[in-house]
């Protein structure tokens, strides 16, 4: 099975929600992606539909949006 991946940007909305996440799905089952430590994944999102981050990807393709902590322009500022 292709797992999800969650996006974010390391601020504290989006670290609480990475720990609900993995919580939720099982670390087995969520790719983490944090822009701070691999920002060459931001464009990746983008296409992906990532609109702002904390956000998941599912399997197929869905985008969901968690909270809100920051948008995409500011993630690449």
């Amino acid at each position: 099975m292709k797992k999800s991946v969650f996006y974010h940007a390391g601020c504290p909305v989006c670290v609480s929600a990475e720990q609900d996440i993995i919580n939720l799905i099982g670390a087995e089952n969520v790719e983490v992606v944090h822009f701070g430590e691999d920002g060459g994944r931001i464009e990746e999102a983008e296409k992906a539909g990532v609109k702002s981050v904390p956000a998941l990807v599912t399997p197929n393709g869905n985008v969901l949006h968690i909270n809100f902590g920051a948008s995409m322009a500011d993630v690449k500022a």
